[in-house]
């Protein structure tokens, strides 16, 4: 499906493309294709493509000179947009350990959501989240697809430091922290794995257009989790979606 897409100069060295200002599985997979061919394309000064909910950033690697040029380039690839870079897609299953100790934000909420603490575990966990891009902190990942009847406004007043590995939810979103952190969302959990590691080769294990499924865990098994991170013998679970 194609869809009609907005062009415009972002800065002196980039280029901005916009698709309808909605969160939309088929927009994302349309962004991720897009984003691939534009990386596959052999364009001239390119640096990086970055994708979000509704758009892409193309960064060329001195300033833009003729920016109609640029764009009708970008426009060519787009018409001739094929499925053939479309990556594989994995399904993460990440643990995360709801005890109250980690769960700071849970008896609150549950009197705000008027639901019970265990029913918001229930639901938080059962959900298939779609990450739609990475940002805000390196590994962070803004998912797509938490219950609405978890859904809450963030925070008036955001904590000044957030553990790493906070699993929070925050308006339509839920996620994870991957370092201590500033933050407004609702904390109901931990995971003790990494999301980044700068000396991996790809520092993030997940990528856009990925799948995350919570996995509840208790106590017990998350300092197992940790230690076996420590010695470099965990390994995350994932399943090939296609």
């Amino acid at each position: 499906m194609k869809y009609y897409l907005k062009y415009k100069r972002y800065n002196e060295y980039s280029i901005l493309i916009e698709w309808p200002a909605v969160i939309d599985e088929d927009i994302l997979t349309n962004i991720i294709n897009f984003k691939n061919n534009i990386e596959n394309s052999y364009i001239e000064s390119l640096v990086e493509v970055n994708s979000a909910y509704n758009s892409i950033l193309v960064i060329y690697d001195c300033p833009i000179e003729d920016v109609n040029g640029k764009i009708n380039e970008l426009k060519r690839i787009y018409t001739y947009l094929s499925d053939a870079n479309l990556s594989s897609t994995y399904l993460w299953e990440i643990p995360v350990c709801y005890n109250e100790e980690f769960a700071i934000d849970l008896d609150h909420l549950s009197e705000r959501l008027k639901l019970s603490k265990s029913e918001i575990i229930t639901r938080h966990s059962q959900q298939i989240y779609t990450i739609y891009f990475l940002g805000f902190l390196p590994g962070f990942l803004y998912l797509g697809g938490l219950d609405k009847l978890l859904q809450c406004d963030r925070k008036s007043t955001p904590e000044l430091n957030i553990k790493k590995g906070a699993v929070g939810i925050g308006g339509n979103q839920t996620g994870v922290y991957p370092q201590n952190s500033p933050g407004g969302w609702h904390i109901i959990g931990n995971s003790p794995i990494q999301f980044f590691d700068a000396k991996r080769y790809n520092p993030c294990f997940a990528k856009a257009g990925d799948k995350i499924k919570f996995v509840p865990i208790e106590k017990q098994k998350y300092n197992e989790i940790i230690n076996a991170i420590a010695l470099k013998t965990y390994s995350l679970k994932r399943k090939l979606l296609k």
